[in-house]
């Protein structure tokens, strides 16, 4: 491996900074519902119960206690076999290794690669906080307003109301105001009083803009704060302590549950919401991770800013393919999954892939701690076998093994927030039912699940492939479906031909053919 080369393209890539007629899918049966929380609560004990007491009454569900990590209870959860699983615990529990162990067991209730159960980690600055984002999640929520620090978002299609400062021309913004059509971009004014910055910002400043620099930062607030959106996206450099604007123009941190902006010339805390919210900071590093403390980044949002939903990383993040690959299944045929399941889809769709690469790849632990830009590539030599793997495959290889662990959800897994429909982007429907088995021709299943794609004259593959959405990080998408409820054993009939890979929960097809009005049927064979 020439590592200078392998490292280049790593740079070029980043290292910095169920449908039914396109409407909400329909509850059909009660999936089971496990709440894992600790023996005992370190403080506030009474109050910790309350959050305990509020899910388990919401959704019916089972609780189960653990004396070390949610981890100790993998045989109990193997046993109950729920669908979705809320971990309670208070923030100084929760750190990068809690996030990762979560992902690995998730993966472990049976002898395949996917992920049994959509998880997802309840907390906040304290009980209140923990208790406010389930409550929050009681009722579903559709996503209507947003503001980004992303330019992906630009077209603004998906929103009523959007605004975002952008990540790759430092210094434009833009803003979709209610009742408007479209995203209208400008200038960011610039600001002179800079002498007082210090250390990574003066030195930004100095390189990049000279004495003046574009005010991202009064930008964004004046943004986030008098449209408090339904959804924030974040990208550029952050830490479990601090998030910065793009280009490191601008720096908020935290303290006491609030956010508070650290900047020359405006000192001051950031106005805290009076709604709920869905936060995805899924370009940051870091900004995930809880680090064992009330102090973190992620406790100050789920705080003074009410994110219900917060999905961020635990690890320095480059590659990027589990955080934008859950935005693009979230934005793709809008109004289709959920967050969660978006999420969830996801992560799923790269064990498929990984699991096609190598077995190891979805079971090996990644080594966080060493410069595995140059430990990495010997080791997937290893997983590859007696294949060679060519650089860009190899910078593949390690990007999904890098992020397949580290995302944390943060959030009731089972509630009910989607993105709103676009109006003419609702192209094709997809249904599922059930009919009885020939037990003779199909394998000894008793029943069979058969899904049914039906496209419309104006489908476009490429819009439900993703539409080349953050294509650098994620490639195109196959075909999913979420199944409503749980198969038991699923299996494809011999006869199926196409690249599809199904699991209890879910269905995907690789490189789908479909063309505008058609129609197209699966059939799932199982128990």
């Amino acid at each position: 491996m020439k590592y200078f080369s392998f490292l280049r393209l790593a740079a070029v890539c980043g290292i910095s900074a169920a449908l039914f007629s396109g409407c909400c899918r329909p509850s059909t049966i009660a999936d089971t519902y496990a709440v894992l929380a600790p023996s005992s609560f370190p403080a506030d004990t009474d109050a910790w119960e309350q959050v305990v007491a509020a899910l388990q009454e919401r959704h019916d569900a089972v609780v189960l206690r653990f004396s070390g990590t949610p981890v100790d209870l993998k045989n109990e959860l193997r046993e109950l076999n729920p669908r979705y699983v809320a971990v309670v615990d208070c923030p100084e529990n929760i750190g990068r290794d809690y996030v990762i162990e979560l992902n690995r067991m998730s993966r472990r209730m049976d002898a395949d690669p996917y992920a049994d159960f959509l998880w997802g980690i309840v907390t906040g600055f304290d009980a209140a906080a923990a208790l406010r984002m389930v409550e929050h999640s009681d009722e579903p929520m559709t996503i209507r307003t947003a503001t980004a620090t992303i330019k992906e978002l630009e077209s603004g299609k998906w929103f009523d109301a959007f605004a975002f400062v952008d990540d790759h021309q430092v210094g434009m913004c833009g803003e979709k105001k209610p009742g408007e059509d479209s995203v209208t971009c400008r200038e960011i004014a610039y600001r002179t009083d800079m002498a007082g910055a210090n250390g990574r910002i003066r030195e930004f400043v100095g390189r990049r803009f000279g004495s003046d620099v574009p005010d991202v930062l009064r930008q964004f607030l004046e943004y986030y704060e008098s449209y408090e959106p339904d959804l924030l996206v974040t990208a550029s450099h952050a830490t479990e302590n601090n998030l910065e604007m793009p280009g490191s123009v601008g720096n908020l941190r935290c303290r006491d549950g609030r956010l508070y902006v650290d900047y020359p010339g405006e000192q001051r805390l950031v106005k805290e919401r009076d709604s709920r919210m869905v936060y995805l900071p899924i370009g940051n590093c870091l900004i995930g991770n809880m680090n064992n403390t009330r102090g973190s980044m992620a406790a100050a949002w789920m705080d003074s800013q009410q994110a219900a939903t917060f999905v961020g990383y635990v690890v320095t993040t480059w590659y990027g393919r589990n955080g934008w690959g859950g935005l693009k299944y979230l934005i793709t045929n809008p109004g289709r999954y959920s967050v969660p399941e978006a999420f969830y889809m996801n992560q799923q769709d790269m064990m498929a892939q990984m699991a096609s690469w190598s077995d190891s790849l979805t079971v090996a632990p990644f080594d966080y701690d060493t410069d595995y830009f140059r430990s990495g590539p010997e080791a997937l030599a290893g997983m590859a076998g007696p294949r060679s793997l060519s650089e860009e495959e190899t910078f593949f290889w390690l990007g999904f093994w890098h992020d397949r662990d580290v995302l944390a959800y943060y959030g009731d897994p089972k509630w009910d927030v989607r993105m709103q429909e676009v109006p003419g982007e609702t192209d094709f429907t997809v249904t599922s039912s059930f009919r009885k088995a020939d037990p003779g021709k199909d394998g000894g299943a008793s029943r069979k699940c058969v899904i049914t794609i039906e496209t419309s004259p104006s489908f476009s593959l490429r819009r439900m492939q993703g539409d080349g959405f953050k294509q650098e990080h994620v490639l195109d998408l196959p075909f999913s479906y979420f199944f409503p409820e749980r198969l038991r054993n699923p299996r494809l009939p011999e006869s199926e031909s196409r690249n599809i890979v199904v699991d209890e929960n879910f269905l995907l097809m690789y490189s789908p053919d479909f063309e505008p009005g058609m129609k197209y049927t699966v059939e799932v064979l199982c128990d």
